[in-house]
């Protein structure tokens, strides 16, 4: 009698990897990225962008008197949640023509406003994909990542700097020195970071001792006034 195997199921962690490595093997068809200095910066932008909605959906939930950075029609869930939402063309004009054009004209009070934080971080920012179906293959990917889930957002930090590593690699001695995760985290558990202290981090490459140290203080917080600070 031939046994049948039992297949383990798939764990959170690998369902990530695995809409991750779908997303970059789709955007290595795309004729207007040509390697990993390219595909990762446009993977940065779309995953902030999700990200970001899903930080200000919770806001609005908590925070009755909270006004939302984006607006519609420019919010995550308005343009790129729907699977079956724009494509092709109609997909690449609003993101060339409105969205990004959007997302660096914002202007906040320049005060911890976020709508300054957004602004500049999209100031350099730039579509390079030039097909927009393959942009809502990557879009539709991306919407399977849940950023309120803290196993999907270490798994997403192991697979960025994955990323980082291989990008290293291929630059030899052009790339940037990287410091691993876990002598990461020891270095911020010695020197203790404590609310309300300002840590600097000077030799800042892709902010790993900032994520850290947040990651470190936020057992700590008991207040939204102690949050944003």
């Amino acid at each position: 009698m031939a046994r049948t195997k039992t297949r383990t199921p798939e764990t959170p962690q690998a369902r990530l990897a695995s809409a991750i490595k779908v997303a970059r093997d789709a955007m290595r068809k795309d004729a207007g990225l040509s390697g990993d200095l390219d595909r990762i910066p446009q993977l940065a932008w779309i995953l902030f962008l999700k990200a970001f909605d899903g930080l200000e959906q919770d806001r609005e939930v908590t925070e009755a008197d909270y006004t939302a950075a984006i607006e519609a029609p420019f919010r995550w869930r308005d343009w790129a949640a729907d699977p079956d939402g724009r494509t092709g063309e109609a997909l690449l004009s609003f993101v060339n023509g409105e969205l990004l054009p959007y997302l660096r004209g914002l202007s906040g009070t320049h005060e911890h406003d976020p709508r300054d934080v957004l602004a500049a971080v999209f100031r350099e920012t730039n579509n390079r994909m030039l097909s927009g179906h393959l942009l809502r293959d990557i879009v539709n990917k991306v919407s399977e990542i849940n950023f309120t889930s803290s196993d999907d957002i270490h798994t997403m930090a192991h697979l960025y700097e994955s990323m980082l590593r291989e990008m290293r690699d291929a630059a030899g001695d052009s790339g940037e020195f990287y410091t691993p995760r876990p002598v990461v985290r020891f270095m911020v558990q010695q020197v203790d970071p404590r609310l309300g202290e300002i840590v600097l981090d000077p030799a800042c490459g892709t902010g790993g001792f900032l994520v850290e140290t947040l990651e470190h203080l936020l057992p700590r917080v008991k207040t939204a006034q102690q949050r944003r600070s």
